[in-house]
C-alpha cells in the first residue's frame, strides 16, 4: 500500500534525524550517531511486532529502510556546523516521526483485524517506542514520561483510525499534519497532562 510505505519512510527518516542530532548533542562518535539514530528509526516498530507477535525476523527484511536511515544520518553528520545549529531543533524531526508512526502502526493493527485496543497500543508504541530507547541511551529522561503532551496524541491516532473514522490517503495526511502541529504546539504553549503533586517535609510541592 502506498501509504503505508509513504508513512514508513517519513517516519524512517524523521526519527533517523532525530535520532543522530541526539547522539550528536551528547558528543557520540560516528559509530554511535549511526547506532542511536538506527534504534530510534527502528525501535517503536519492532518493540509493537514483539508485543503482537510478529516474528523479530521481519526487522532485517527492510534493507531499503536501513539504507535510507544510514543516509539520512550521514548528511547530518556531515554538515557544516552552521546547518546543524539550523536544524538540531529536533523537536520538529521527533513531531514528524511521532506522527508518521503512530498513523502507521494504527494501520498495521487495522490489517491484521486486531480490535481498537490493540490499535492504539500499536499506535502508542510505533510512534513513541524507538523515542524512548533513543532518550534512554542518551541518558534523558523520554518525552513521553515528561510533563509535555506525547504519547496522548499517537492515542489519539490510534483511536481514529481504528474506530474506522479516517480510512482514506487524504484523510491520513490530514491527521499526519494535525498530529505535527498539536506536537509543536504542546511544545510551544507548554501544554501538560495533569499530575498529582506530591509533599515532603516542609510541605514542598516535587
Amino acid at each position: 500500500m502506498l501509504t503505508w510505505d509513504i508513512f514508513t519512510i517519513i517516519g524512517v527518516v524523521a526519527f533517523a534525524v532525530s535520532g543522530s542530532i541526539a547522539a550528536m548533542e551528547e558528543r557520540y562518535d560516528i559509530l554511535g550517531v549511526i547506532i542511536l539514530g538506527l534504534v530510534t528509526a527502528f525501535g517503536g516498530g519492532a518493540t509493537r511486532n514483539l508485543l503482537l507477535g510478529i516474528p523479530i525476523s521481519n526487522l532485517w527484511e527492510q534493507g531499503n529502510l536501513f539504507v535510507i536511515a544510514i543516509i539520512s544520518m550521514l548528511i547530518v553528520f556531515l554538515l557544516p556546523n552552521l546547518w546543524f545549529h539550523f536544524i538540531k531543533q529536533w523537536m520538529f524531526f521527533d513531531a514528524v516521526g511521532l506522527a508518521a508512526f503512530s498513523i502507521q502502526g494504527a494501520l498495521f493493527a487495522v490489517d491484521m483485524n486486531l480490535p481498537i485496543s490493540a490499535v492504539i497500543v500499536a499506535a502508542l508504541l510505533t510512534g513513541s517506542g524507538g523515542g524512548i530507547i533513543r532518550d534512554l541511551l542518551a541518558g534523558r529522561k523520554p518525552f513521553i514520561f515528561r510533563d509535555e503532551i506525547y504519547g496522548l496524541w499517537a492515542m489519539l491516532v490510534g483511536l481514529v483510525i481504528g474506530l474506522g473514522l479516517v480510512d482514506s490517503p487524504i484523510g491520513f495526511y490530514i491527521v499526519f499534519v494535525l498530529v505535527i502541529l498539536l506536537r509543536m504546539l504542546s511544545v510551544y504553549y507548554g501544554l501538560k497532562l495533569p499530575k498529582k503533586p506530591i509533599y515532603r517535609k516542609g510541605l514542598k510541592k516535587v
